[in-house]
């Protein structure tokens, strides 16, 4: 079982920054892949960034690079830095992981594991 817990959300005017992290027990020894998602109310959930373990990332191309993935396996510690912050990026931030190679199609219930998530909001 892994275990994932997000932290860092909050409330953020538009055009700042925010980082969120993801403390999780996956094996990093192993091949694994994390993500995050989000989900707005009345939306689907969708992806926003995935890192494989050997580095590779993909980000969903609505976000225009505004937001940076990474992985901290010395600490066990998943990374959003999220800058240029819109009132549309506001959201439930859930992390996901699994043993598996990144899919290229971000979908949740392609990840056994997923946090509770964490809170953006973002006011114009």
């Amino acid at each position: 079982q892994v275990q994932l817990v997000e932290s860092g959300g909050g409330s953020v005017q538009a055009g700042g920054s925010l980082s969120l992290s993801c403390k999780s027990s996956i094996s990093v020894g192993r091949v694994h892949c994390m993500a995050w998602f989000r989900q707005a109310p009345g939306k689907e959930r969708e992806g926003v960034a995935t890192i494989q373990y050997d580095g590779d990332t993909n980000y969903a191309s609505s976000l225009e690079g505004r937001f940076t993935i990474s992985e901290d396996t010395a600490q066990n510690t998943l990374y959003l830095q999220m800058r240029s912050l819109k009132p549309e990026d506001t959201a439930m931030y859930y992390c996901a992981a699994d043993y598996i190679l990144c899919p290229r199609t971000m979908r949740w219930n392609y990840f056994k594991y997923g946090g509770q998530g964490t809170q953006v909001t973002v006011s114009s």
